[in-house]
């Protein structure tokens, strides 16, 4: 029996609403001229127009009633009518689904049912052109079609909830299409399409070298009519917004560029068609050199000290015919500083060829220059050496002020200067404490408080970009602004020249003791006339002493 013929039996034989026929409750009496008087008249009247108020209200609220049961009959009636048309089957929550799915990616087609059917559904997944993809029975059996039959499924956990999606693994091209989900509860059937577009980004050469022309290409398929497309490079858009890309359409979305450093990272593929949107991302390795990643890098070294200007060519890769170069403004090459050591290339890997400057001299800023060939191709690296110091004034006298001033060749990206006092205590432990912000630190006066290491460091919008260190020497001891000090100098000095005179002469007593031991072995018969002689000279003046006694 088709829908119609339903229809039209549903009329035929369902109830109709009975149809009311309108009867007064009340009808007006009939007066005789013979029997009324003027006053019965006059009452008579007024208990007409009363009566008329209460028929009219009685006839709208009967009219109110048959409007009602005429439209609960109606109601019925489309009720009804549904159920036969659609077999009381559970409803699809839309019949056609467009849906984007990243090639490599799982892609989940919709087919949900709605209430949930309480018995054994016959589920039916078919691809246009090509037949069942997958089947299941009543009894629970699954049976795959050819082609994505290993890489397609329908999870049974979700089968009784009336979730029939189909579940493809690792999508590729050939899997885009129209598909069909049909369920089969009884004599119910449940239809649905969904249009399955597959969405690739793919790079030509997959690793080009810089310099080199490379294509990038999102393809769809099918291809959508009256779709946009942007291009996207590490989640920020570069396409329509840049102007650096060529883009051609035909079937795909291409961009076309000169491969380069910046060029490397994710690159993904937006596309919008109507509410839908598909993305699809790949990454792109671009050979060269990879340090420094860009033409405008700047390496900051204090003056003085040592530092390393690379040059990383990706890893594996040989260049050929390396060399170093400084440019001046106007690009034309010049000789090498001769703090540059190229010799230091020798030990190193191939693929570096960094320079190192053993000792940054403060007139070597400038631009500089790293070429090689790789496969053909002349890749080249421009980067700027930013040198850095501290000026200090110098004053006439130790109370006068000094100031400190961060000075860089190229101070074009500072945007902060930070002075830091460094410390060390007994340990060797090191301290630090910002004390300022500015380009020049003011000192009034050097003392033992804020002389020692400095510290300039500059700051640009990305974090720190370098730092120089100065040395403040606190000189009061050599200009005698510390005279308590100076005398307790003096005295030291005078004390110790003191003790070193009496050590001397105790020397040289000591010296002269030996002397007279040495004489007094050779010659011991000596020792005894000299010990005689020098009694009789002692008795001969005692004797002398007291005759003048007694004379006296």
């Amino acid at each position: 029996m088709s829908h119609n013929q339903e229809r039209d039996y549903l009329l035929r034989h369902l109830p109709l609403p009975t149809t009311h026929t309108y009867r007064p409750l009340y009808t007006q009496p009939q007066l005789t001229e013979t029997h009324t008087t003027a006053r019965d008249q006059r009452g008579t009247q007024r208990e007409n127009t009363k009566l008329g108020l209460q028929q009219q209200s009685v006839d709208q609220n009967f009219r109110r009633k048959e409007k009602r049961e005429e439209t609960m009959w109606q109601i019925l009636l489309l009720l009804g009518t549904s159920l036969l048309v659609t077999g009381g089957r559970c409803q699809c929550l839309s019949e056609y689904t467009e849906m984007f799915a990243e090639a490599g990616s799982q892609a989940v087609l919709p087919c949900v049912c709605r209430p949930p059917s309480t018995s054994a559904a016959v589920v039916l997944w078919s691809k246009d052109l090509e037949g069942t993809v997958w089947r299941k029975g009543k009894s629970g059996l699954e049976h795959w079609g050819i082609g994505a039959a290993q890489r397609v499924r329908c999870p049974h956990s979700e089968v009784g909830a009336g979730d029939y999606s189909l579940y493809i693994k690792e999508v590729r091209e050939e899997d885009s299409g129209e598909y069909t989900c049909t369920v089969q509860e009884g004599e119910k059937n449940l239809s649905k399409r969904i249009l399955l577009r597959v969405i690739k980004v793919s790079i030509s050469p997959r690793a080009p070298v810089e310099g080199n022309k490379i294509t990038i290409t999102c393809s769809v398929s099918p291809w959508p009519q009256e779709a946009t497309v942007s291009w996207m490079l590490n989640e920020k858009r570069v396409y329509p917004d840049s102007a650096d890309y060529v883009l051609s359409k035909n079937q795909a979305s291409v961009l076309e560029s000169k491969a380069s450093a910046g060029m490397m990272g994710n690159w993904s593929c937006v596309m919008h068609k109507g509410r839908k949107q598909g993305k699809a991302t790949t990454a792109l390795t671009v050979r060269g050199i990879v340090n420094p990643s860009s033409a405008s890098a700047k390496v900051y070294a204090e003056v003085g000290s040592a530092v390393t200007l690379p040059c990383v060519f990706s890893t594996g890769l040989t260049p050929s015919d390396t060399a170093w170069e400084r440019l001046d403004t106007s690009g034309s090459a010049l000789p090498l500083p001769p703090s540059f050591n190229l010799s230091s290339l020798l030990s190193l890997p191939p693929w570096d060829r960094s320079v190192g400057v053993g000792q940054v001299g403060q007139g070597d800023g400038g631009r500089y220059r790293c070429s090689g060939t790789v496969e053909g191709c002349r890749v080249t690296r421009e980067m700027q050496l930013v040198t850095a110091q501290v000026l200090s004034n110098s004053p006439s006298t130790q109370k006068a002020p000094v100031s400190l001033t961060c000075h860089l060749s190229d101070a074009s990206e500072v945007t902060e200067y930070e002075w830091v006092r460094v410390t060390y205590d007994l340990n060797g432990t090191q301290s630090e404490s910002s004390v300022q912000k500015g380009r020049v630190l003011g000192i009034n006066r050097v003392t033992d408080r804020n002389s020692g290491e400095w510290a300039c460091r500059f700051h640009g919008k990305e974090g720190a970009l370098g730092s120089v260190t100065y040395h403040l020497h606190l000189m009061s001891g050599l200009m005698g602004d510390n005279e308590t000090g100076s005398s307790s100098n003096v005295a030291m000095v005078a004390g110790l020249g003191f003790f070193l005179l009496v050590l001397l002469l105790v020397l040289v007593q000591m010296y002269r003791n030996y002397r007279r031991r040495k004489l007094i072995l050779l010659y011991p018969a000596l020792e005894n006339i000299v010990h005689t002689i020098a009694n009789e000279r002692e008795d001969r003046e005692r004797n002398r002493v007291k005759e003048d006694e007694i004379s006296k």
